[in-house]
């Protein structure tokens, strides 16, 4: 959905946004009375980038996040963050070897696979949930075993003392890198940090299956010539959107509509994209052309008033979720 053109940051490719989401951002710089200019770079780090809209230096923060309640608030319970409303829907699902696509058909076939997923993401809590690892509020269940990237390791007594979810985990279970399910579950889980990682284990037999998104897995499935295919699809539809400071809702707000315009208000999605890359343009083009274009550019809580431009920097996370942050430094024109 958003990746950069070069994962290595020794690379000027680095930089280089792509995807779904960068069309989507570019046709919205172009769309009269935004007012919006994004200057793009790219950062690795994924657990808890969300948050970073309520930090001094970032204005939002996007790429691949599913929206969910629990994303808006800090390790307090402290709401911090605001999402737009939506501009992409996906499901969760396994990437497996084509040849093992009726053997780990269901997430329930999984009690004597190995699975990787991107820690901290939307796909490891789901897999974890769909698997029963966690129950609905997290909580790993008892016999669960968790190995540290320190090499230490303990067992999970199925109290509130370890909990895994889509916003956080608890800080015992930080620098997780395996997770052994109790029986009936899954056999283990690996954590990872990029997509690359969990391919290439995928490749090379070292996982059964991949834990993420229906769209990177589709397309990973393409790229391989069907080497790879897509299974148990997650019956729980996500919605991915834009991370703002939640003091910023105007901003958010005038961002949500332009976007809602851009997509037609759901109808134009990934596949629509897929089938025309240059689709938002087009609506950026009809906007510019009607008379919905009122003229109005986006306003920030900072100043309460609208501006001809800003130059906000946004950064990428350099992977095939390629979450996106912007930066907090405005220039008016």
């Amino acid at each position: 959905m958003s990746y950069s053109e070069n994962l290595d940051p020794d690379i000027s490719g680095f930089n280089s946004h792509l995807g779904y989401e960068a069309d989507l951002l570019t046709a919205l710089e172009t769309m009269e009375g935004a007012g919006l200019i994004f200057n793009r770079s790219a950062i690795k780090e994924w657990p808890g980038i969300w948050l970073l809209p309520a930090t001094p230096r970032y204005d939002l923060v996007g790429g691949g996040i599913t929206i969910l309640e629990s994303r808006t608030r800090d390790a307090t319970g402290t709401t911090r963050v605001t999402f737009t409303s939506g501009h992409i829907t996906f499901r969760q699902s396994l990437l497996v070897r084509a040849e093992d696509a009726q053997r780990y058909g269901s997430h329930d076939d999984l009690d004597d696979a190995r699975v990787a997923v991107l820690g901290g993401s939307t796909g490891e809590h789901r897999l974890l949930q769909l698997t029963g690892v966690v129950d609905a509020e997290g909580n790993l269940a008892a016999g669960t075993v968790i190995h540290l990237g320190d090499g230490t390791s303990f067992t999970a007594d199925g109290s509130t003392d370890y909990r895994i979810t889509a916003a956080a985990s608890t800080g015992n279970l930080s620098g997780r890198t395996r997770i052994e399910g109790a029986q009936g579950t899954v056999k283990e889980v690996l954590i990872m940090s990029t997509d690359q990682e969990q391919l290439d284990a995928l490749d090379n037999g070292r996982v059964d299956a991949v834990a993420r998104g229906e769209l990177s897995n589709h397309q990973a499935s393409r790229n391989s010539n069907s080497r790879f295919v897509v299974t148990a699809l997650d019956p729980e539809v996500e919605y991915g959107g834009f991370a703002f400071d939640k003091d910023d809702r105007a901003l958010a707000d005038c961002v949500d509509a332009r976007i809602n315009y851009l997509i037609d208000n759901r109808r134009i999605g990934f596949a629509e994209w897929v089938e025309d890359p240059e689709v938002f343009l087009q609506r950026a083009r009809y906007w510019n052309a009607s008379a919905e274009n009122d003229g109005d550019g986006c306003s920030l809580a900072a100043t309460g008033s609208t501006h001809q431009s800003i130059l906000l920097n946004l950064l990428l996370v350099a992977s095939i979720l390629f979450s996106v942050v912007f930066l907090r430094e405005r220039i008016w024109r």
